[in-house]
Formats: C-alpha cells, structure tokens, sequence
C-alpha cells in the first residue's frame, strides 16, 4: 500500500512539474507571438487565433517642398476597411444587416449586397474577429462617409467596425522632376531626395500588440501597450517649380523633334549652388519620355567639347600662351601615332589664334596645343585638373553620384594618345551636373561651389538643420585666366559655334559639346550633344547645362540640338525675372494724358498697374486678356480674344505676356528687340501649328 502511494505521488510530482513547463513554454511562445507544443518529433501551431506578435507601425512620412512651400511629395492617410463580427449585439446586427450590405455594395461596387450579406452573416456564425471588406483602400472623407452607415456608426466598441491606416506617398505635382524627388521601398532601397534623406523624412515607427487570426490576416489588439509613431520631418528643396515646369516642357519639345534617346536639363543658381530645376527625360520603347534614371547625377560619360574649358585653364595657368597666338589646324586633320583627330568643319580652319580655336571648338588645335605644352609632362596637366577641382566628386546630398573617370600617366592604359585626346574631352568621363559645376565657377568669379537640393530640414515651422552653400575650390584659376575664360566663352555665342543662340536682349556666355558615342569599344555615328553656360554674361545669375543623346536626322551637334533648348529655357526665365531686365528709357516713360506703354495684356495685371499709378480706367469685359483703348485722359479694356489652335494677336504686349500666349499656342519664338511687341511674323488668328516658329519685334 506504501509502494503504490509512493508510485502515485511520484507520478502527480511528474505530471505537476510537466504541467508547470509546459505553462512556463506557452508563456514564452506568447511573448515572441506563437503557442506550440511537442508531439512526437515536431513543433505543431495549436491555433491561429492563439498567435499574438508585436508588430512596427509606420510613421508618418515627412513632405517635400520646392523653394516657395508648394509641396512636391506628401503622405496621404488611407485606410483598410475590415470588422469584427462578434462584437455587435443581435439587435443592431439583424436590424442594421440589410442596409449595411446594401451601402457596402453601392460603394464599394465589386460585390452585390445579397453577397455582403452572406458575408456578414457567416462571419457572424463563426465568430471572426477579423475580415477585410474590401481591397480597396478608402481616403479620409470616404471614411467619415463609412462612418454614418448602419451598425458601423455605432463605432469600433459596439459596431465593430475596424479601420487601419495606410499611408500612401503623392506628388501634387506629378513626374515634374520625379527621378530627383525620387522613392523609396519597403526595403529601404530606392534614389533621389526620397532615399538620400530618409533617415530625416521616415520618423520613428511606433509598436503595437496584433494578433493573427484565421486566412493568416493580422489584427491589431488595442492593449495600451502601443509605442506610439514620431512623424518624419520635411525637407525644403531649392526646386523652383515655375523654372523646372519651363526647363522639362522645353527639353521635352526638343526631345520629341529630335527623337533623341535621352536628355538632361539643369538649371542652378551661380551664387548658391541652388539646384532651381532638374530633368531627366528617357524615351521607352514606345516614344514616350519619362524620369528613369538620374544621368545628371549619376550619368558618366565622355564630355566631348565641353571640357576644352579645363584644358584653356590649364595652358592658361601653366604656360605664357595668350590668346592672340596662332595655331595651324591645316585642313582639319591632324594624325597622332596611328590615329587621327578631326574637326568637324571639313575642310579645316587653318591657321587660327588661340581664341577663335576655343570659340570655333577646334579638336585638332587643343590635341596639338596638349601636346605641345604637356606631351612630354602629362602629369602637370592632370595636376591642374585636380587643382580646379574636376577629378573628385562634388559631394552631392543625392546619393549615386558618379566618380570621375580620368587616366593618369601611370595607368597601364596610357598612351601617346591619351593626353591629346583628353584636351577636347575624349578618354574621361565625368557627369553632367560635375560639367556644370566647372562653368558655375566660371560665372561665379572662380568659386567653385557644390550643387545643393536640399536648405533646410524642419520640424513644422522649427528648422532643424540649415544647409548653407559650400565652398569646394576658393579659386579654379588666376584672376587673369578667368578674365580670358569669360572673353572666349562669351565668344562662343557672339561669333562662334553658338552664334545662332545670339540675342539682343542680354548675353549668354558657353559652350557647345559634340561627342561621339562608343559602343563595344568603337565609336559610332552617334553623339551627345550638349551645351553648357551661364547668363547674362555681364552679371551671372543662372548657370544650365543641356545634354541630349542621339539625336536623329540631319541636327546632330550641340549647337544645333542642345543650345536651342538653353535659350529657350533661359528666355523663359529671362522674360520672368524683372532683377535681370534693363530699366526702361526715359523717353519711353507716360506723360500725363498720354498712354504709350498701356497698351494689351493681361486685365487684372493691367488694372493694377492703372491703379498704382491713379490712372482712370474701366471695362467692357471679364476675359483675362484685353487691348486697350484711350478715353479721353481714361483707359478702356476690350476683349482680346484668344481662340485655341490660331495665333493670338500680341501687339503692344510685354514679353512675358506674349511669350505665355504664344508658347500656350505651341509656337516656338524668336525674339527680337526690347520693350513691347511692334510686330509679329504670323497675323493674328491664323491657324497656329505646333512646333512652327513666329517671330516677335520688340521696341
């Protein structure tokens, strides 16, 4: 009897110890999110709806703002409609059924209410704590709208509905400079302004307890355990909406009457570094153009004639040339070792000074003029690259900035031909917005700054980091180089291969880049074309640089292709900007009575202008554009009618005012003059083709 109580109270002390692990078991699978128990060899789930796990909560994304506070990317609240069936009473269950599956269907149009209902009902019968209504998501009005139906408007305690946020990026403003706004995934793997500064824009996400429940859904448990969300902060870029609106409109054009493979536009700011806009247009396989790849930034590739200016800098600062010396450029052919350079005049220049080498963008006088100053000591020419600045990164706040490819003469790939090569842009390569830098620093009295995206950092309005213009090279060059820089660069445009982008209106200083493409190893009859400068040479605001690859038919230099698009783009920002205009003469100032400067355009803009002055005027109409007609010593407004697809009139308009119609029209202007418009190419209401050019006088 001894034994058998002994056996027994062995036994409970066994089963009592095995009831204990197991407990203290269970206890640790709900703390990592699972309750499993041994059988035989394997681990066996014991129930879904037992499995609860701490989950991440997303924060709120911060935004993204252009200069002026226009938003450029925001996070929208979304949210998942789903229910939990057990929780409404009988009573407000069948008496809210019916109406609730009607609504449902109504609104979210993928089921009828006869299936809804039957929905509603088995998951009633089976108690679900969870199910997804629809896979659609809802925005926040539609949500205040779901919460007024039957049952639902009782709440999450007494009608069970469940609603969890989703939050989805937007962009007000579309693809406008989309590839630099940018993105990134769930892996934290992306690019652009979105990627380069997530850590600021993400936030902390927050932590709460979900459970899991049956068809693998998650529902969240509302414990008090949650670890709430710290929304991301904003980032104020330097992105002008208005300049990247005209620069990708123009790039566009260009990209589309070329049928080019690809195009860059980048406009900055030559004081700041302010990057004001950014475009990187690829044309898909069929035709269409869009943002796929950032080539300004991460883009390497040979610049071709563009890059001459560092090779001037170098003969400049390290040599007694001047730019009045000649050089024999015979007829265009010049041959180095076994391969020949050739310049793209047939025919040659012959004998040219220094200056008219660079302005005409003669290969064969710098090939020789390298060769000649450096052959024999290539590495003081490599010096002095690196001396301005143009053989390192710039540094960029957007990650993926391409790394300067330059040879150096203890690379095995080396030769004869490398140096002279290199002094028109072949042999290296570096990316457009580092070509921009260059000719930025030019502009900017020899400062050679870094291109920013980003000023500021905030907290609602609180600004946590302010980022200021750095300094990258204080002098590219002496003062006396740099003078001579500006003389030939100007020169280009006055009388050189960019003569045709000449205008009366203010003066652009650049150069124009043709470089043929190589492909498995050779070149081919392709090109890069490009053109880079800044404007208005006297008094640099703005520095851009154009780059479009492979254009077809007959246009296929920079001077024809990419410098069209640099004008056009710096018109625009010319004819907006009034700090860049002249002030206008005295002679052409009203005198009392007398209203020679009134005389069309825009009605409020005109009206105010009247106003200001305490000059007497009233309409005849409400349209946005009028003539103006003198009533005794009063201003009428009549209508100017602006019909879609013919030309408007735009006499007596000021340039803004006529390039908007005009462009708005599809034509394609040509400027000549100051002041108002005189005269225009095309009469008034004739039929306006896209694309067609329309000449404007100004006086």
């Amino acid at each position: 009897m001894l034994k058998v109580n002994i056996k027994k109270s062995i036994l409970l002390r066994v089963r009592i110890a095995f009831l204990l692990v197991f407990i203290f078991a269970a206890a640790v699978a709900i703390k990592v999110g699972r309750i499993q128990f041994f059988e035989g060899e394997k681990w066996k789930e014991v129930s879904d709806q037992m499995t609860f796990q701490y989950r991440p909560v997303k924060a709120t994304r911060g935004n993204i703002y252009s200069d002026n506070g226009s938003l450029l990317a925001t996070s929208l609240p979304f949210y998942k409609v789903a229910y939990d069936a057990t929780i409404p009473s009988n009573e407000l269950f069948t008496k809210g059924l019916d109406s609730l599956a009607f609504q449902l269907s109504r609104f979210f149009k993928d089921q009828s209410a006869e299936s809804y209902k039957r929905m509603l009902k088995n998951a009633r019968a089976s108690n679900r704590q969870y199910i997804q209504l629809s896979n659609r998501s809802i925005g926040y009005q539609e949500k205040k709208l779901i919460e007024s139906w039957p049952i639902f408007r009782e709440g999450r305690l007494k009608g069970g509905i469940i609603f969890e946020k989703v939050d989805k990026r937007f962009r007000p403003f579309s693809n406008l400079s989309l590839r630099t706004i940018g993105f990134i995934n769930e892996n934290n793997r992306g690019a652009g302004l979105e990627y380069s500064f997530n850590e600021q824009l993400a936030g902390k996400d927050g932590e709460a307890l979900y459970q899991r429940i049956a068809g693998g859904n998650w529902k969240p448990v509302f414990d008090g355990s949650e670890v709430k969300t710290e929304q991301g902060l904003d980032i104020e870029t330097t992105i002008d909406i208005n300049l990247q609106d005209v620069s990708e409109t123009a790039l566009l054009r260009a990209l589309d009457y070329h049928e080019a493979d690809y195009g860059v536009v980048v406009v900055m700011e030559v004081h700041t570094g302010e990057i004001k806009a950014i475009s990187n247009l690829s044309r898909n396989s069929s035709g269409h153009y869009y943002e796929r790849y950032n080539y300004a930034v991460g883009g390497l590739r040979e610049p071709g004639s563009t890059f001459k200016l560092a090779t001037m800098i170098a003969l400049l600062e390290n040599t007694n040339i001047k730019l009045s010396d000649t050089i024999g450029t015979g007829n265009g052919v010049y041959k180095f070792y076994d391969n020949t350079v050739r310049d793209h005049e047939k025919g040659g220049y012959g004998i040219i000074t220094i200056q008219q080498a660079f302005e005409l963008s003669s290969n064969v006088a710098m090939a020789r003029l390298a060769d000649r100053y450096f052959g024999k000591q290539p590495m003081k020419y490599i010096e002095q690259l690196d001396k301005i600045g143009v053989t390192q990164p710039l540094g960029l706040q957007i990650k993926g900035e391409g790394i300067p490819k330059i040879k150096r003469p203890t690379d095995k790939d080396w030769s004869g031909i490398t140096l002279p090569w290199m002094a028109y842009g072949y042999g290296l390569e570096i990316t457009p917005i580092q070509t921009l830098a260059l000719y930025n620093a030019v502009a900017n009295g020899g400062k050679m700054i870094r291109p920013i995206f980003v000023k500021k950092v905030r907290k609602a309005d609180k600004v946590v980091e302010n980022y200021k213009p750095v300094v990258l090279n204080s002098r590219i060059c002496s003062d006396e180089t740099l003078d001579k820089l500006k003389i030939m660069l100007e020169g280009v445009v006055e009388r050189g291969t960019a003569e045709n982008i000449k205008n009366t209106h203010y003066k652009i200083a650049g150069k124009t880049g043709t470089a043929q493409i190589l492909e498995n190893g050779r070149y081919t009859k392709k090109y890069l074309t490009s053109f880079v400068g800044y404007f208005p040479a006297e008094n640099p605001k703005y520095s851009a640089i154009v780059l479009i690859k492979n254009p077809k038919g007959w246009k296929q230099y920079g001077s024809n292709v990419a410098a069209p698009v640099f004008k056009e783009i710096a018109d625009n920002i010319y004819a907006r900007d009034v700090e860049m205009h002249d002030p206008m003469p005295k002679e052409y100032i009203a005198e009392a009575g007398i209203f020679p400067v009134i005389q069309s355009g825009n009605q409020e803009d005109l009206k105010y202008l009247c106003n200001q002055l305490g000059v007497s005027n009233h309409s005849t109409t409400e349209k946005d554009w009028v003539v103006t007609e003198r009533f005794g010593n009063s201003i009428k407004w009549k209508e100017n009618k602006i019909i879609e697809n013919l030309v408007p009139n735009v006499k007596g308009m000021t340039l803004r005012d006529a390039l908007y119609l005009l462009e708005s029209s599809g034509l394609k202007v040509n400027i000549e003059g100051k002041g108002r418009v005189v005269t225009q190419s095309k009469i008034a209401g004739s039929r306006a083709s896209k694309g067609g050019s329309i000449t404007i006088t100004l006086s």
